[in-house]
């Protein structure tokens, strides 16, 4: 397939300008395209994937892909999607967020291959040095407030009295437009892609560049991304799931997407990995025939926890994730240990009651509430049904003691399959 073709099968080509134009030019020769990302964070999350990911698969179909980092943009703030005006940030935290954001765009695109490098760039490089006077001379002329007006994103917030829209915000759209001039008088960058939400200041950007250079460029339109259960997608209870590993854990991260919904799955493998049309409809009949298997989940978790934090953390994760259904401890780090003790029903207990010979096992099931009594915890050991730290313990007299420590503060404590309490000591 084509990268028309193959947007197209993937559910990722939501609307395009000239289709029947842009169509034969994405097959005749390589093509400039761009996407931008507004540093509103210091991260980008997984709302941020689909764009940034389409660059990515235009890049391997042999095509000339910008990322645009949003220094200029970013001190607006785009108003598209947004029922309240955003906050301003500063220059500092701005710098701050594009450094963060940076260092996730270079782990998708490739910037060193010799056939057609990615490139980075931020607006602020072009915007900063335009006085106020020249940019409503050059840029703000060739646009009627009739047709800014009209456009949703726009004619939305107008709608709402209460809030309405600040000429700051409104005015996003113009800075917009005179990226994709720019990158096209530059670069030669012909296709802008971005969400749906990004339709007007597209079409802003090519009218602009159609009446300032004759120029014909186009705009391509991605799905902004809902669960089938209507949720927005990217968030959980714990807030977004963002791409840096600080702010969501690679557990977390691979967890987000081992539990999506089952009518889902499929769809978001489309999205959001790079497996080919035959892996991923194998997968879907996989997935019809034998769901309780979970092996589109399992793939997708994997596919996407690999891009994002490598094989050596997707692999982690992967033990991490098999430790609640009686896995091993051995060579968990703390840090992901941590996120596991989160997933289970926790008990404190005074370290010292730990010291000397230690707490009686039976006594320490009673205190978890794994037992309601010594006799049947007793029962429960004697049985084989008690794990420590998901071992086996069938000595009814064990004494559990600091020996028994994960990094100094934790036991893990098992009855049967599923039951989980995880005992930090104080």
């Amino acid at each position: 397939m084509n990268i028309f073709e193959e947007l197209e099968w993937r559910g990722l080509l939501a609307d395009c300008t000239d289709r029947e134009q842009l169509r034969p030019r994405l097959a005749q020769s390589p093509i400039t395209l761009y996407a931008g990302f507004d540093p509103t964070a210091d991260s980008l999350h997984v709302g941020s994937l689909v764009p940034l990911l389409a660059l990515r698969r235009f890049q391997l179909a042999g095509h000339h892909s910008i990322a645009v980092a949003g220094g200029a943009t970013g001190m607006v703030g785009d108003p598209s999607g947004k029922s309240a005006e955003r906050q301003l940030l500063t220059r500092d935290v701005i710098d701050a967020n594009i450094a963060g954001v940076r260092k996730q765009l270079a782990r998708m695109l490739d910037f060193e291959t010799k056939t057609n490098p990615a490139r980075l760039v931020d607006n602020a490089d072009w915007t900063r040095d335009v006085t106020f006077l020249d940019f409503l001379r050059d840029i703000g002329k060739h646009f009627s407030v009739n047709q800014m007006i009209a456009k949703e994103s726009v004619r939305a917030r107008m709608e709402d009295r209460e809030v309405g829209i600040s000429f700051t915000e409104f005015s996003y759209m113009l800075l917009q437009a005179f990226d994709f001039y720019h990158l096209r008088k530059e670069f030669n960058c012909e296709l802008q892609i971005g969400g749906t939400d990004q339709w007007g200041n597209i079409t802003a950007g090519i009218e602009l560049t159609r009446k300032k250079m004759s120029a014909t460029v186009y705009g391509v339109t991605l799905p902004l991304i809902t669960n089938a259960d209507g949720s927005k997608f990217g968030k959980t209870v714990a807030g977004a799931v963002w791409l840096d590993p600080k702010k969501t854990s690679p557990y977390r991260f691979y967890q987000f997407w081992i539990r999506v919904d089952d009518r889902d799955v499929v769809r978001y493998l489309k999205f959001f990995t790079f497996l080919t049309r035959e892996e991923i409809e194998a997968l879907a009949a996989q997935h019809e025939k034998q769901p309780e298997a979970r092996a589109a989940h399992k793939a997708l978790a994997k596919a996407v926890t690999d891009l994002i934090h490598g094989e050596a953390a997707t692999a982690e994760a992967v033990r991490a994730s098999e430790i609640l259904f009686g896995g091993g401890l051995e060579g968990i780090s703390e840090s992901t240990f941590n996120d596991i003790v989160g997933e289970a029903p926790t008990k404190d207990l005074e370290k010292a009651k730990l010291d000397g010979e230690g707490l009686a096992l039976v006594e320490l099931l009673v205190h978890s509430g794994l037992a309601n009594s010594k006799g049947q915890g007793r029962k429960d050991v004697e049985g084989g049904g008690v794990y420590i730290n998901n071992v086996r313990e069938q000595n009814a007299q064990r004494h559990v003691t600091a020996n028994d420590l994960l990094f100094g503060k934790h036991i893990l404590l098992r009855k049967g399959k599923r039951n989980y309490v995880a005992v930090t000591v104080k």
